[in-house]
């Protein structure tokens, strides 16, 4: 075999690319004698000629090219020789096309006794050759903007791209470094990298920075660049090849992203209008615009608004009445604005009206022109202002969400000396949007919770008295607004006999529903409270009503609903008598009351807590302790003793304290421990109620055991008569005459002895008969004919009110009387 190029018969060699892999390759034998005698399927893949086509016959034919014996013979002594030889040389495709291979002829050897050789080769594929016009096209017309600089960073080429990019032209580049030309395009920290470049020899891709050029220089933009050493043969660094791409617009698009993403972190962190308008306008200022002020819809303001406006003439005016509801500049103290924050506003920028709002589309004005006349006219100090502090571009983007108008956010810049764009337009849209629909949120809670608020208001008791039995004051605060309205109560019901009824509370849950809750206990317990019902039988009955009220709610709505509306509550309820000083008193899952001693000695009575109510199947127990005069009483909610660690004890302990330490006043005492135990607000309501317990005085009851005689009914009647006389009650001595005739008389003839008549001077004059039966009176309405059966109806026409109550040995009846203001003991003040 011989080749046709110069110097093809010279030794190669072999390195890791020259190395043939026989897998791949077309490879045949050949015998000494030129004849092929083995023929691989690559060979005949490569040349087209199956193997019985070519085995035995010569390798001559195979060949593109004349013959050369002398060659051949002496490439056969090389490979002989052990040293092998490798050539380009063409060969012949069974079609007659020529074929380009890379032949490699092995080192002989020999298979019997014949001497072979083995020849392998592989297609040479035809290099693409590029022109030079071609590589100055791609270098200089590549949207990639290229360079190269020197080891002293000294421009030496650039493309026509970088010099479009920079706004220098070449000629005053080359030779010059870049921090000489731009001086504020970050040139050190650019530097800085390629002098790394330079010492280490790594590349550097893909660094981003922001810069100005001469080509836009009121205007920033984001570049991505990469740095790789320029080496020549020698793998010498001669310099350092920069690259850069104008990444503006993705930088935007990352910037929108991030900015939209930190706004939802930073806008809306409480359900306060103002102040989810003030966090957009701290937000946007410096970071999007210079000065932003935020204006609301007036009805949005307000506890009641819907998100509308309303004028004489009708909805929807030319001029909708706005406030200030938010401000912000990066001068100090805001000194474009017009108006300040809660002050009345109008703006709307010319050449719009109201239909700006309702559209709902931002309106963009690139430059502001204060010498416009449309200015001048409708907003002279507007335009004053504009003027005065360089505003030059805007815009104003209204406030809605679902499809409720709230207002508008206006963005201006000065400072700044970019214009506000399209792409602006779109970050202000969605920055306006994500706050309107926080305003929203809290425009809509603060109507609830305000709607709330004064529910619950309403539905507490807005004048407390315990009469002489006890000194009353108390302390409501609302819960913190993020935490919603809850369902605390208290009252304090007066009962027959100069008892006291005191019952503290609190519905579980927040909002309109627990206030409502709320308001159905409290009217339940004053009705079961008249009902004269020990605390325990009174609590039991509470118990099955908010079973019930549960019940009813499942049965109305299903068992979604029920969850949503279901009634749980605590509660405490405690009955006072000044005449033995004793409180008896049950609780439903409540804390218990605090009692300080005359001495004070502070502590809580043990009484068994039992379960909330609307559990059901479980009993209440009443404990019954004996208050001294002068002890303090005091009801209160978890709200109060919960502190900030959450600790119930710790809580009870430090009322106990305050409350043993306090002032004498009541009404400072009652303050002074709830302003030291929640010194700030928090998530839950907060009730205090506090007492002062007194007896009644000796002189002021007096009782008489009533013989089992009609005939000692007249006696009774003239003591009775007599001592509403020592009492200076003159003016009542002839009702109390005949209340006591009618009730002693009624004893005497119906009821089991023993018998005992009662008078007590309170806020009211007070007749009791107590007797041992048990079976209650009734009254009645007799008929014109009937000839008795008027007694307890006189009664009840000659007594403020009247009734019946049961004790363990019988029960009490019992009729009052109101004592005229001008003999009425001096503090005492009647309810009911």
């Amino acid at each position: 075999m011989e080749s046709a190029r110069e110097g093809a018969d010279a030794p190669s060699p072999v390195g890791p690319r020259d190395l043939f892999d026989a897998s791949s390759d077309a490879a045949a034998v050949i015998s000494a004698h030129g004849e092929v005698v083995g023929w691989t399927r690559a060979a005949e893949a490569l040349l087209g000629y199956s193997a019985p086509e070519v085995v035995g016959g010569s390798a001559a034919r195979l060949l593109a090219m004349p013959g050369d014996p002398v060659r051949v013979t002496g490439i056969a002594e090389r490979c002989r020789a052990g040293m092998g030889w490798s050539g380009l040389i063409p060969v012949r495709h069974r079609d007659g096309r020529p074929v380009e291979v890379d032949l490699r002829v092995s080192a002989s050897f020999r298979i019997g006794a014949g001497e072979c050789f083995l020849v392998s080769a592989r297609e040479r594929k035809q290099r693409q050759a590029v022109g030079q016009s071609v590589l100055d096209g791609f270098l200089t017309r590549s949207p990639v903007g290229m360079a190269v600089m020197d080891l002293d960073l000294r421009y030496v080429w650039l493309n026509d791209t970088l010099e479009r990019f920079g706004g220098v032209p070449r000629e005053q580049r080359l030779g010059r470094r870049l921090s000489e030309l731009l001086p504020g395009l970050q040139a050190d920290a650019l530097e800085g990298l390629m002098r790394k470049v330079l010492a280490t020899g790594v590349p550097v891709t893909d660094y981003e920075y922001l810069g100005w050029s001469w080509a836009d220089p009121h205007r920033h933009h984001a570049y991505s660049t990469s740095f790789f050493p320029l080496v020549d043969a020698d793998d010498a660094v001669t310099g350092v090849c920069y690259m850069v791409l104008d990444v503006t617009e993705r930088w935007a698009a990352r910037r929108l992203l991030a900015l939209v993403n930190e706004a939802g972190t930073r806008i809306g962190t409480t359900l306060d209008v103002l102040r989810t308008a003030q966090e957009l306008a701290d937000f946007a200022v410096p970071r999007f615009a210079d000065f932003v002020i935020v204006d609301l819809l007036e009805p949005v303001l307000s506890s009641e608004g819907h998100g509308t406006w309303l004028t004489d003439a009708g909805p929807a005016p030319a001029r909708p009445v706005m406030r200030r509801a938010g401000l912000s500049s990066v001068r100090e103290g805001c000194p474009e604005a017009v108006a300040r924050v809660g002050e009345r506003v109008d703006f709307l920028p010319p050449h719009h009206d109201a239909s700006l709002l309702t559209d709902g589309e931002p309106i963009l004005i690139p430059v502001l022109d204060p010498a416009d006349d449309v200015w001048v006219t409708h907003q002279p100090a507007r335009a004053a202002r504009i003027r005065e502090f360089g505003l030059h571009s805007l815009i104003s983007a209204p406030m809605r969400a679902r499809n409720t108008t709230l207002g508008l956010t206006t963005f201006a810049r000065s400072l700044n000396p970019v214009p506000f764009g399209p792409d602006d337009v779109l970050l202000a849209r969605e920055l306006v949007a994500r706050a309107a629909v926080c305003v929203d949120n809290a425009r809509r809670y603060t109507r609830e919770h305000t709607a709330a608020v004064t529910l619950q208001r309403s539905l507490l008791p807005h004048a407390l008295t315990g009469g002489t039995a006890l000194e009353v004051v108390s302390s409501y605060r609302p819960a913190d607004p993020t935490g919603g309205v809850g369902g605390d109560w208290f009252d304090v019901i007066p009962l027959s006999g100069a008892r006291v009824g005191l019952v503290v509370g609190d519905v579980v849950g927040h909002g309109i529903t627990a206030a409502a809750s709320m308001g159905r206990l409290r009217t339940a317990v004053q009705a079961l409270a008249e009902m004269e019902m020990p605390p325990d039988e009174l609590l039991a009955h509470l118990d099955d009503l908010v079973l019930r009220l549960g019940d009813e709610e499942t049965g109305r709505g299903g068992a979604a609903r029920s969850t949503a509306t279901f009634i749980g509550a605590t509660c405490l309820y405690a009955v006072y008598d000044p005449v033995t000083r004793r409180c008896s008193m049950a609780r439903a899952g409540h804390p218990p009351p605090v009692v300080v001693a005359p001495d004070g000695h502070a502590y809580f009575p043990e009484i068994p807590a039992g379960p909330p109510l609307g559990l059901g199947g479980m009993s209440f127990e009443a404990t019954e302790i004996e208050l001294a005069e002068n002890s303090l009483f005091g009801l209160y909610t978890d709200g109060l003793i919960e502190g900030t660690d959450r600790d119930m004890e710790r809580g009870m302990a430090r009322l106990g304290r305050l409350l043993a330490g306090g002032e004498e006043d009541l009404t400072a005492l009652c303050a002074s421990a709830v302003r030291q135990l929640v010194p700030v607000p928090q998530p839950d309501d907060i009730a205090l109620l506090l007492t002062r317990a007194h007896s009644l005085a000796a002189d002021a009851v007096i009782s008489w055991d009533v013989p089992p005689d009609p005939a000692a009914v007249a006696d009774l009647r003239a003591r009775a008569t007599r001592q509403v006389a020592d009492w200076g009650l003159g003016e009542l001595a002839m009702t109390t005459e005949l209340i006591v005739s009618e009730l002693v008389t009624n004893a005497v003839r119906y009821a089991e002895p023993p018998i005992r008549l009662r008078l007590l001077r309170d806020a009211r004059l007070t007749c009791e008969v107590a007797d041992a039966s048990g079976t209650a009176p009734r009254l009645r309405h007799a008929r014109s004919t009937d000839e008795g059966g008027r007694g307890l109806f006189l009664v009840a026409q000659l007594a403020h009110r009247w009734g019946a109550r049961h004790t363990a040995d019988g029960k009490i009846i019992w009729a009052e009387q109101e004592i005229p203001a001008a003999v009425r003991p001096a503090g005492i003040s009647v309810a009911g």
